[in-house]
């Protein structure tokens, strides 16, 4: 029962100047946020659209899909402005198994942390090189999101961690949208005690520093589904959850009230190609809703380019390793007739 330095990893200002950005793509970075913003503020008539891989684990696979997903989203970008999920950290229930690119560049061989850091910097860094995509993922350790601040344009916080001070703390100071997740139980009201405490100044330590935050307006809601006391999974994207949700979040004390939906997780029940129904559903209530219609803001939607998932290992090219995803001829059709319907 002891904790054993092994060595002092390089601060992110380090790894950035190492492998760095760059000065084309930083200088299209500030129009992109402004476009996220607009959307999560409400002054775009346009949706989001946070997509791909429950877990980025393999480079080449992961930059195929973006080159991919780049094209559909210039198709569609009249409707829907679209920013690839490039997952780095995996979260586990337990704390064991496959955690994510940065514990594992490979799966095969011992963690080495150091490795995982700049694989994981490698991996963004490529996608938005390679495809002029600024990306998302979660900060699901909040001393390590700025090893890729200058590189994201959206940042979750996921069920497990939206209850941590030390998150919505960070959240407060991070430059970009944050989507605070519900937790696992699905409460509604921690759910925006996590958003209060993410849109206000704090003052708190981090890295060894202390630190002041002005508070992040851009902090919103997503909505993933929840466990219930019963060990079941249970939606909360149904028109009467987001009529309840509307009511709660109260613009006196909230800026820019906005909610994305996670179409997969414990509202799809882990069976991602219920998606596309889900999307159907929420179009509906938008439509039916003014309310709904003025939370509303996008969706989250887990897609890879084959059907489903393995086991770590299991050699299927482009397919899932952790939660499954809806494959590409999928993603495809629920992409287009999405933005159809918007």
């Amino acid at each position: 029962m002891t904790m054993n330095f092994k060595r002092r990893l390089p601060i992110p200002m380090e790894i950035r100047e190492e492998m760095p950005l760059s000065a084309d793509m930083a200088a299209r970075k500030p129009a992109f946020d402004a476009e996220v913003a607009a959307i999560i503020r409400g002054e775009s008539p346009r949706r989001l659209l946070v997509i791909g891989p429950c877990s980025a684990d393999s480079e080449d696979s992961v930059l195929d899909y973006v080159t991919r997903l780049a094209k559909l989203a210039d198709e569609v970008k009249d409707k829907l402005l679209v920013v690839p999920r490039v997952y780095t950290n995996k979260p586990r229930t337990r704390g064991t198994g496959y955690k994510g690119l940065l514990h594992n560049p490979d799966p095969e061989a011992p963690a080495d942390l150091l490795e995982g850091v700049k694989a994981i910097r490698r991996m963004h860094l490529r996608v938005v090189e390679e495809t002029g995509m600024f990306t998302a993922d979660e900060m699901l350790y909040p001393a390590n999101f700025q090893y890729l601040i200058d590189l994201l344009a959206y940042v979750a916080v996921g069920a497990r961690s939206v209850e941590n001070q030390e998150h919505r703390l960070v959240a407060s100071g991070v430059p970009m949208p944050v989507g605070m997740k519900n937790p696992t139980g699905g409460s509604t009201a921690v759910l925006l005690n996590s958003i209060y405490a993410a849109q206000a100044p704090q003052t708190f330590i981090f890295r060894n520093w202390e630190v002041e935050t002005t508070g992040n307006p851009l902090a919103h809601a997503v909505l993933r589904g929840y466990v219930g006391p019963d060990g079941a999974t249970y939606p909360n994207y149904h028109y009467e959850y987001l009529e309840r949700l509307a009511d709660r979040y109260d613009p006196e004390k909230f800026e820019f009230p906005a909610v994305v939906i996670d179409c997969n997780h414990d509202n799809s029940g882990k069976r991602p190609l219920e998606q596309a129904r889900i999307v159907d559903e929420v179009l509906d209530s938008v439509r039916r809703s003014e309310r709904i219609a003025g939370l509303f803001r996008g969706f989250m939607v887990e897609s890879y380019l084959v059907d489903g998932n393995q086991p770590v290992g299991g050699g299927v090219y482009g397919q899932s390793i952790t939660d499954a995803c809806i494959g590409w001829e999928g993603t495809e059709r629920l992409v287009r007739d999405m933005a159809e319907r918007l």
